[in-house]
């Protein structure tokens, strides 16, 4: 049976569910905009700046929203939100499967397999635009899992607006299937890479929900 998945606490303002790490971007333009609003009755400045501080605000609560999950059942779930933008085979004999995540997705990402997090490692790069195919250089962290499958590879991609990648756990840390493990902030891309022998279950152009589609085909 699909189990319902928590984490640790996480950020929250009126009620709302968010990405843990979305304090230091929500707090200064919810404060922004309330502050206007409060003004704008007695300040043309103020309204003016009202209406678009309030737009950006409600648009962060809806970025960082961070709904809990039914995880589904699977060998490899997906550990994004987003559109299937390549399925690529690679030259050791797995297959990459890469999933681009636009401004409306949810930007948290969640373990694809139960394992132990053998390595996060984070390098630098640029920030083209993530479905660009020079965006493989760009900013990113590099995870690895060891799992029921053996060494799994997963790779969290900055895109041209997203310049912070937020990991939630470090090496040697034990994660379920479909828990939380970071996030991406505004735009992306995760790639995840299939060991030799494990059939697709996704198509390019097919939307993903992290935690819930199945990524293999049993």
């Amino acid at each position: 049976m699909p189990h319902s998945q928590t984490s640790a606490p996480r950020d929250s303002l009126a009620g709302v569910r968010l990405a843990r790490g979305a304090s230091p971007w929500l707090l200064p333009t919810v404060a922004t905009a309330a502050v206007s609003l409060l003004r704008s009755r007695r300040s043309g400045a103020a309204k003016a700046v009202a209406v678009p501080a309030t737009a950006l605000a409600a648009g962060m609560l809806w970025f960082f929203r961070d709904p809990e999950r039914e995880i589904a059942q699977g060998r490899v779930i997906s550990p994004a939100d987003g559109v299937v933008q390549s399925i690529m085979p690679w030259k050791d004999g797995r297959t990459r499967v890469a999933i681009f995540m636009s401004p409306l997705n949810v930007h948290v990402n969640r373990a694809p397999l139960a394992g132990t997090v053998t390595s996060v490692e984070h390098i630098p790069g640029g920030f083209v635009p993530a479905f660009n195919k020079e965006s493989e250089n760009n900013e990113r962290v590099v995870w690895h899992f060891d799992t029921e499958l053996g060494d799994i590879e997963m790779i969290q991609i900055a895109g041209a607006v997203a310049r912070r990648i937020v990991p939630y756990v470090p090496r040697g840390t034990k994660v379920e299937q479909g828990e939380r493990i970071g996030l991406i902030r505004f735009g992306s891309r995760v790639d995840i890479y299939l060991p030799e022998g494990v059939e697709v279950a996704v198509e390019v152009g097919q939307k993903t929900v992290a935690g819930v589609t199945r990524i293999d085909r049993g």
